[in-house]
């Protein structure tokens, strides 16, 4: 029988204190916006769009915790955060990497609540970087998806299923998607065949089920089935993302080079529970996430 990660769903928090000194980074709670579909908005509140359940909703990331607004459909399936406490970081972890982990304290993210948008987004981060990924992204969304009037702007959520088959060729082309375009097409058909039951999964048989999709790899998968769950102990852990902040974090420690070796030590460090292993993945990038965010934006919030 599989462990199944502990997570606290959040529907509102107060107080999100984060204090910068130089590579100290001292947090009382987080968000983790790895997703491309969160940005900020004209008055620096991270903002999202997401179908969830029948509806469309807006999201915003305020002082109060996550403010979550249906604007379009049913209110059937409110959008869920889920906390990850960074001080059930297993012991075998190295005591650099662990101390700069549990300064985060609570790690609060959002489980995508639509399975197609988590394998979209997947899809459209092979091969190219993080950065490009998520440009990509947002013009696949705001050309081809669905505008959502959002309290803080006009949002959108990324193109369904049906959407994406009657797309022409030219149209994936002038996002920036074309390499991606047989994989997204391929992915399109298998969704409105098995989605439905592939939503019920669990996080490993999701895994599982997606890399029978052609164009859809072991990579790509758990990080669709981590997004959707919001389970990160199926998350590819020899992931450069890892591999670069855990390096970044704890520099004297001896980290294997390769993406396998790394992996390997990665389980070891995290023990036999997946709950471990979520925590340590988990924290890990949203401790990246945070830095990349201090060097690169003037917000007090990880951006990723």
């Amino acid at each position: 029988m599989e462990e199944a990660v502990t997570a606290r769903p959040l529907t509102r928090h107060h107080g999100r204190t984060i204090r910068i000194t130089g590579e100290e980074h001292t947090v009382s709670t987080i968000l983790t916006l790895d997703h491309p579909a969160w940005h900020y908005s004209d008055t620096d509140v991270p903002v999202r769009a997401v179908r969830s359940g029948s509806g469309l909703w807006a999201l915003a990331w305020t002082a109060v915790g996550l403010e979550a607004r249906c604007v379009e459909g049913g209110e059937d399936a409110k959008p869920r955060v889920l906390v990850t406490d960074a001080r059930d970081l297993p012991d075998r972890v190295p005591d650099a990497l662990a101390a700069a982990l549990r300064r985060l304290g609570q790690t609060h993210r959002l489980a995508n609540p639509c399975l197609w948008d988590a394998v979209t987004t997947a899809i459209l981060r092979q091969v190219v970087r993080a950065d490009q990924a998520r440009k990509v992204y947002r013009r696949w969304c705001s050309t081809h998806g669905t505008p959502v009037a959002a309290p803080h702007g006009s949002l959108s959520v990324a193109p369904t299923p049906d959407q994406v088959l009657h797309l022409t060729d030219t149209a994936f082309e002038s996002v920036g998607a074309k390499f991606h375009r047989p994989k997204l097409r391929a992915a399109a058909t298998a969704y409105l065949e098995h989605g439905q039951s592939w939503a019920s999964m669990s996080p490993a048989d999701l895994v599982a089920a997606l890399t029978a999709v052609p164009g859809i790899g072991p990579w790509t998968a758990a990080a669709a089935a981590a997004d959707f769950t919001g389970d990160f102990s199926v998350y590819p852990h020899n992931d450069l993302a890892v591999r670069t902040w855990a390096a970044r974090i704890a520099p004297d420690h001896p980290w294997p080079d390769g993406d396998k070796q790394f992996g390997r030590h990665w389980l070891e460090l995290a023990g036999p529970t997946a709950h471990h292993l979520h925590t340590l993945t988990l924290t890990t990038l949203t401790w990246g996430a945070h830095a990349r965010a201090t060097e690169h934006t003037e917000h007090g919030v990880t951006a990723n």
